[in-house]
């Protein structure tokens, strides 16, 4: 099969740069990079289409065809213009995706993929463009749903015009319903997810979370040829190992996060502060791309990171615990493994302790690695460990989450390994792309209705009516 993955906010290149440390350049940019690359391993074609940047500033995006090492011409970038040349963030693109949909139907030139799976709100859109003007289906991913991230900003009738100018709620959300209502199916990561996040009031009447026929549960993989607690010869005398034990042989306690307010770092930090017998036990180990020396000279603009980083940095400085809690800078995922398997050697757990997380891809590739997880109980984590493979925590709660990561350390080896085996057997790529093309067969063996015309963007009466005075 012909599959294309539309991702227009995605700016994927074959160097993985700026991979995660971007607000636009989170997580399913690794899902979508890691599905089509199991799918063309399978022997499809697959193009991951995006949006074509020509900035100095962002030189990876400029090239129109670029291809991963290793996959032949099995998958392909496709970048596409849109909007002008230089990067734009992802609430700047919505005037310009029909541009981006135009130019994709040229692309193709009449040979069109036989399937398109979208992601995000944005791609959902495009594919809603794209299936009404070449019959072409899709299915939706929507990674994370702006109706929840709406709540969590506290949008009301004081806030709301400033958030929409913003965030443009009105449109991600209608764009939202819209893929929810066109799509083939609707893919989640977990059955939590599912029956939470889109049986939110803004989504009533786009989609029923009671009906089966409307969602796929297909959850995210790890790439076991990175994450993996075998690390070869050359890293066990010492190379390409970015971090090594503390000086007071204490095990360490990883956390590797984007400075990102809802990952709640901070909850990690503050945790480890209150609890002197956690302290005495472990040091804290954070992993933040970019991030060498937080209390030196900081290249990071004001705005959302530095409001992020400023309270870790004043609970570690109140504490007195600039000896004891660490930032390294880990440059690649082969780096962030590498330093996953140091940790595990040395006595140490993961830490994940998002106030609410979609999935959490970054334990499963913790747990591949050797590491004992302590998790977020809200999301997708409980799901992945619901058999007691790792030890789920109260976000809210620094009290709970240092209760967590004590019997974690406890109880690491047990953990561990059970987590690992779960893992491998479960959660890798091969598994998602298969549970994908299943999807995809099944659904090219069905004819379909042709698809109407693509109304306007718009759900501001719908918020209107639901946010609070």
């Amino acid at each position: 099969m012909h599959i294309a993955f539309l991702n227009p906010q995605g700016n994927f290149d074959p160097a993985d740069s700026h991979l995660t440390e971007h607000p636009d350049f989170g997580g399913q940019l690794v899902y979508v990079k890691e599905v089509a690359r199991a799918m063309a391993a399978a022997g499809h074609r697959v193009d991951i289409v995006t949006r074509r940047i020509v900035d100095r500033d962002w030189p990876e995006f400029e090239s129109e065809i670029d291809r991963y090492p290793g996959t032949g011409d099995d998958l392909r970038i496709v970048r596409l213009s849109c909007g002008g040349p230089r990067f734009l963030g992802k609430e700047r693109l919505w005037d310009h995706l029909p541009e981006f949909v135009g130019n994709l139907i040229a692309f193709y030139s009449g040979e069109v993929p036989d399937f398109t799976t979208a992601h995000y709100s944005d791609g959902g859109f495009c594919a809603a463009l794209f299936e009404h003007e070449t019959g072409v289906p899709f299915t939706f991913t929507g990674h994370s749903l702006g109706a929840q991230k709406l709540d969590r900003l506290g949008m009301s009738k004081v806030n709301a015009k400033e958030l929409e100018a913003r965030f443009r709620f009105s449109r991600r959300i209608a764009a939202e319903r819209l893929s929810m209502e066109r799509a083939i199916r609707i893919v989640t990561s977990t059955e939590q997810e599912r029956r939470e996040q889109y049986a939110h009031p803004l989504y009533s009447g786009a989609v029923d979370v009671e009906d089966p026929c409307r969602f796929s549960v297909i959850p995210p993989g790890v790439n076991t040829g990175i994450f993996t607690a075998d690390g070869g010869e050359a890293e066990r005398s010492g190379a390409d190992v970015p971090w090594q034990e503390s000086a007071g042989g204490r095990p360490s306690i990883v956390v590797s996060n984007r400075l990102d307010a809802k990952k709640n770092t901070v909850g990690v930090v503050k945790a480890f502060a209150a609890s002197g017998e956690l302290r005495e036990r472990a040091d804290l180990l954070l992993c933040v791309r970019g991030i060498r020396d937080p209390f030196g000279e900081l290249d990071l603009p004001d705005g959302d990171d530095r409001s992020v980083l400023a309270p870790i940095l004043e609970t570690i400085v109140h504490h007195g615990l600039r000896e004891r809690v660490r930032f390294l800078d880990v440059p690649s995922q082969q780096a962030l493994a590498a330093t996953y398997r140091a940790v595990a050697q040395g006595g140490g757990v993961f830490a994940l302790t998002a106030f609410h997380e979609p999935f959490g891809l970054a334990p499963i590739e913790a747990a591949a690695c050797g590491l004992a997880c302590v998790v977020t109980r809200n999301g997708g984590p409980s799901e992945i460990f619901a058999d007691g493979s790792g030890v789920l925590v109260d976000p809210d709660d620094p009290r709970d989450i240092a209760r967590g990561l004590l019997e974690a350390l406890d109880n690491r080896q047990d953990l561990a390994a059970r987590a690992r085996e779960r893992v491998l057997k479960t959660y890798t790529w091969q598994r998602t792309a298969e549970r994908y093309l299943s999807l995809i067969e099944r659904a090219l063996s069905c004819e379909h209705a042709p698809a109407s015309a693509v109304p306007p963007l718009d759900a501001s009466r719908l918020i209107r009516e639901y946010v609070t005075p």
